[in-house]
């Protein structure tokens, strides 16, 4: 009983290690008698004790690699520091494995190089506005040179550009000499405006003054007119009046004299009376005549 006990915890020491679950994004690489063998992907495997062994475990996802800065020196001799972030993923574990020594120091150590063969094409101001051409050309480039270990460069960052200290302070005062010259001109585009604004609204004022005086004197002058002819419509009335109660001829001729002042509203200085009588009775009678036929 006690061997069955012995072998029973033999064999479940030998199995229980041998069987493998898998998770899912992973993969195991397996070699049986030091070759490679199979790439175990998620779920439940066996391999044969003292026969099989797992050679490496390999995650399957995006994996985010930050260097450091390096030194880098542009076509116009400027050196600078770039630190650069590289996103890669493994398609083929077994390339990964068996590929090449440290992939992760190889990317490292390419990516160095290869930015320095870019920036060392680039002068300093297109190094500074350039990052999506270094950052495509990095990738391309860096994908062609890993896909013989199975590794997929998706993206490649350029993250921090540091020239040196006389450079950046070279590039802070020629900005905020940039800032000034736009605020000067910002400032006179605004008095500019400001001008234009006052004078049109000077203009709009004047107009209106003139387009008021204007409409004051031809209320006046139409009211003088309507005077007027109220005036001489009142007077022809009176004279009217005057010759259904009877009045003899000079009355009406006097009252007509009175009319005429009236109608000339004080403007005129003179008035001639005719050298006789009978003219002024003949002027009477036409004046009255002429109210008449005007009523």
């Amino acid at each position: 009983m006690s061997i069955l006990i012995v072998i029973l915890v033999l064999v479940l020491i030998i199995i229980v290690p041998n069987v493998k679950i898998v998770p899912q994004s992973m993969c195991y690489i397996i070699e049986r008698l030091g070759s490679y063998y199979a790439t175990w992907t998620n779920g439940l495997h066996f391999k044969i004790p003292f026969i099989d062994r797992v050679a490496g475990v390999i995650s399957l996802k995006e994996k985010v690699k930050d260097f450091p800065p390096q030194p880098v020196i542009t076509k116009d001799n400027v050196t600078m520091q770039i630190d650069t972030v590289v996103y890669y993923q493994i398609t083929d574990p077994k390339l990964y494995t068996y590929g090449v020594e440290n992939p992760v120091n190889a990317i490292e150590n390419l990516t160095a190089t290869t930015l320095r063969n870019i920036i060392g094409e680039l002068e300093l101001d297109q190094t500074l506005t350039s990052r999506d051409i270094i950052n495509s050309k990095m990738r391309s480039i860096l994908d062609e040179a890993t896909n013989p270990w199975g590794i997929k460069i998706n993206r490649v960052e350029v993250k921090n550009i540091l020239p040196p200290r006389d450079i950046q302070d070279a590039m802070e005062k020629q900005m905020r000499a940039e800032r000034e010259r736009r605020e000067k001109i910002l400032q006179a585009e605004g008095e500019k405006k400001s001008s234009v604004l006052i004078a049109e609204g000077n203009k709009e004022s004047l107009i209106l003054q003139a387009e008021a005086a204007k409409e004051a004197q031809i209320k006046k002058a139409e009211g003088e007119a309507e005077a007027i002819l109220k005036r001489s419509e009142a007077e022809a009335e009176a004279i009217k009046k005057l010759k259904e109660a009877g009045a003899d001829q000079s009355v009406l001729t006097l009252r007509s004299f009175d009319a005429l002042a009236n109608m000339a509203n004080g403007q005129a200085t003179k008035i001639i009376v005719p050298s006789n009588l009978q003219d002024l009775a003949t002027l009477g009678t036409t004046l009255s005549e002429m109210f008449k036929d005007k009523k």
